[in-house]
């Protein structure tokens, strides 16, 4: 495993660099580098970028089993346009079964709804940090998305000793839509995280504790 706070080229200004500079950046340390998605608006972007870069980079996927119909046939037809080397995650037990047990999806605040993320993203992402053993986390999150991620930058502490890294961070909605139009890239059009409820909530995966 990498350390968490990587030495960085004496004029690599994490805040100035463009987001092709810094995955190509991460690329370069010839580690194990991921890359995470959710399929959700915008993924195109980070996608797209990535596998220029580096074509079998690997691409992974908590499934939480709640997507959306869009939100599955857009990320078949990413996987089969970019060619992704796609991992998929899900959670131990079915949808079916939880909707059972918990009545549905719980509301935000239910007594349940921490037991649901953690089933359907944390633990599974857990596993997948246990199985892929990760140095870096390439991940799409942007400072205009919520509260929690202007405080963060473009490389942080991830769990453990890997390394996270926003290559996007600092860009807007307007620069992510702008990629998708010069790329062509499709963008979903129905999406709905079932962990959050709201877009500028937090689904746990940047804000949880790895330690426990």
């Amino acid at each position: 495993m990498t350390s968490a706070a990587p030495k960085l080229p004496d004029n690599f200004d994490q805040e100035l660099q463009s987001p092709q500079e810094i995955v190509e950046w991460v690329v370069a340390q010839d580690k194990n580098a991921i890359v995470t998605t959710s399929f959700g608006p915008f993924s195109a972007v980070m996608l797209h970028l990535a596998s220029q870069i580096k074509s079998d980079i690997p691409v992974v996927w908590v499934d939480t089993g709640y997507n959306t119909l869009e939100t599955y046939t857009y990320a078949e037809q990413l996987i089969q346009d970019l060619n992704l080397n796609i991992q998929v995650f899900t959670p131990e037990m079915t949808a079916a079964r939880r909707n059972a047990l918990m009545n549905g999806i719980p509301a935000v605040d239910s007594e349940l709804h921490t037991e649901f993320t953690r089933q359907v993203k944390l633990e599974p992402f857990q596993r997948m940090l246990g199985s892929v053993k990760p140095d870096y986390w390439l991940t799409a999150i942007r400072k205009d998305e919520t509260e929690f991620r202007k405080s963060l930058d473009v490389f942080s502490d991830g769990p453990g000793d890997i390394v996270k890294v926003a290559p996007f961070l600092n860009w807007t909605e307007v620069d992510m839509e702008g990629y998708l139009y010069e790329h062509d890239l499709p963008q979903v059009g129905k999406y709905k995280d079932p962990t959050k409820a709201e877009e500028n909530r937090e689904c746990g995966l940047h804000t949880m504790d790895y330690s426990i």
